[in-house]
C-alpha cells in the first residue's frame, strides 16, 4: 500500500468528520429557527456521516496502516436562510462525491484492488446522498416564501429514520 493511499483514506475520514460537523451545526441552525424536523433530518445526516468516518477507520486499521485524525474546523456554522443551508447540504455532498472519485481513480492507478473495492459502497451511497440532497434543495426552492408548506415540509423531514 502506498503512503499516497494511506493519506488520501486518512483525508477522506476526516473529510467524513466535517460533514458531519457541517451538519451537526445545520441542525443546531434549524433548531433555533424551531424547525425541530429539519434539525432532525441534520441530525441523522451527521450521524450518518460520523458512521462514514467509521468505516475508513475500520478499512485502514484491518489494513494495518496507520489512522491520523486532523482537527476539524466549521466550514460554516450559520446560515442565512433555510434555502441557503440547503444548497450548501446539496453542495457539500457533490464535492463529497468528487473525493470518492478521486480516491476510486488513485485505487485503480495504484492497482489497489482491495481499496478500490472498498471504495465502491461509497460509490454508490454517494449517488443516494446527492439525491436526497437535490429532493430537500428542490422541495425547500418549492416552497419559499410559503410559511405554511415550510412547516409542513418540517412535519415530514421529522419522520426520517
Amino acid at each position: 500500500m502506498s503512503e499516497e493511499i494511506i493519506e488520501a483514506l486518512n483525508k477522506q475520514l476526516n473529510q467524513e468528520l466535517r460533514n458531519a460537523y457541517l451538519y451537526f451545526a445545520m441542525a443546531a441552525y434549524f433548531q433555533g429557527l424551531a424547525l425541530s424536523g429539519f434539525a432532525h433530518y441534520f441530525m441523522v445526516q451527521a450521524k450518518e456521516e460520523v458512521e462514514h468516518a467509521l468505516k475508513f477507520y475500520e478499512y485502514l486499521t484491518k489494513r494495518g496502516w496507520r489512522v491520523e485524525l486532523y482537527e476539524v474546523t466549521p466550514e460554516k456554522k450559520n446560515w442565512s436562510s433555510v434555502e441557503e443551508a440547503v444548497r450548501d447540504f446539496y453542495e457539500a455532498e457533490k464535492s463529497n462525491t468528487q473525493r470518492i472519485w478521486r480516491l476510486v481513480e488513485l485505487a485503480q492507478k495504484q492497482g489497489d484492488k482491495a481499496t478500490e473495492a472498498f471504495l465502491q459502497w461509497f460509490v454508490n451511497e454517494q449517488v443516494e446522498e446527492e439525491e436526497q440532497a437535490m429532493d430537500l434543495r428542490t422541495k425547500v426552492e418549492l416552497v419559499k416564501g410559503n410559511i405554511a408548506a415550510l412547516l409542513a415540509l418540517d412535519r415530514v423531514l421529522a419522520e426520517r429514520k
